[in-house]
């Protein structure tokens, strides 16, 4: 096993960018940034200064490198967008709240300013910021980021909380163990997940058994927990192209299986509690496609509702929680 240390030589850097087609390896304004994870083929490249997120998670091949993650592009790096890299944390909630406001311990948290390209404040702040590299080795690393309120930034998270991945290849797999604690002196609504995008084709199927969908207006908010055909679909291997998805799935069994059937292979992703939910982004006839693990519905501090359909919780001065993700990969 080769120890990659956070500025890989240019030997290395050529190496793999010959190895995946990805140009922004080579690139001497990004490549020092980039941590690198290798276990036997097995590659995850991290971009900490992009919102903690990962860059890249492929297998080198003798036919050429296969990706278990949409790999980041250069434009994710120019613009700095997490939302153009394969995966990236979700903190201190997940996807949106409604008009970037809620009420909480007698008190109105307003949100506005966070972020003027939404109307409503979406997954939380981590992922707008630089994290910090703390211990690695050649397989793991991990990461943290602490955040302290600023009152004269509009729209900043209140609360004082770290948010800390770990992020290591075990034989194949690749796990990430999210962890927060909040570091003020008085409560913290929480919650938190990964946002990964996954290769799409046509034959591409999701599997996940899902007990009910959160239906959503046209601001992508829920409305109300109910069937819906997506439910079955998810069970017995749904295509992306079947619905217009971007909606929340409630008490999933906390495995999914990405399939694609066209190149004989197939990743399961398994969540430890509280990742209780599952968001499903899958817009149709369309390259993107997410299948998140999340511990919140959308909007979950202003949902009303049994908390086990809701999610979130309340972090108590100086608590912490921690729960893993695996994705684990296999071919045919």
């Amino acid at each position: 096993m080769r120890d990659v240390s956070p500025n890989p030589t240019r030997s290395f850097v050529a190496e793999l960018t010959a190895l995946t087609g990805l140009t922004w390896l080579d690139d001497p304004a990004i490549a020092p940034s980039l941590v690198t994870l290798t276990a036997g083929a097995m590659r995850v490249v991290i971009a900490p200064e992009i919102g903690g997120a990962l860059a890249a998670y492929y297998e080198s091949t003798p036919e050429g490198p296969l990706h278990w993650l949409r790999p980041a592009t250069q434009a994710a790096f120019d613009e700095r967008d997490p939302l153009r890299m394969a995966s990236f944390p979700l903190f201190p909630y997940c996807n949106r709240i409604r008009d970037a406001r809620f009420q909480f311990d007698g008190g109105t948290v307003d949100l506005n300013g966070d972020d003027t390209r939404f109307t409503h404040a979406l997954h939380g702040n981590a992922w707008r910021h630089p994290w910090q590299v703390g211990a690695r080795t050649g397989s793991s690393v991990e990461l943290h980021f602490d955040h302290e309120p600023d009152s004269q930034r509009p729209g900043d998270w209140p609360f004082r909380y770290r948010a800390q991945q770990r992020i290591e290849l075990i034989g194949g797999a690749l796990r990430i163990t999210l962890s927060a604690q909040n570091l003020g002196d008085r409560p913290m609504p929480f919650g938190m997940g990964h946002h990964p995008y996954y290769p799409r084709t046509t034959q591409t199927r999701v599997y996940a058994d899902v007990q009910a969908m959160w239906h959503a207006d046209a601001d992508v908010l829920p409305t109300h927990l109910g069937p819906h055909p997506a439910v079955e679909a998810l069970r017995h291997g749904m295509s992306p192209d079947a619905f217009e998805l971007d909606n929340n799935f409630a008490n999933w069994s906390r495995e999914a299986t990405i399939v694609w059937p066209d190149e004989h292979r197939q990743l399961t992703m398994t969540a430890d509690a509280p990742f209780d939910h599952l968001v499903v982004f899958a817009p149709a006839n369309d390259a993107q496609l997410c299948v998140e693990p999340v511990t919140n519905t959308t909007d979950c501090f202003n949902a009303v509702g049994m908390q086990e359909y809701v999610g979130g919780c309340v972090l108590q001065p100086g608590e912490r929680i921690a729960a893993g993700l695996i994705w684990t990969p296999s071919r045919s």
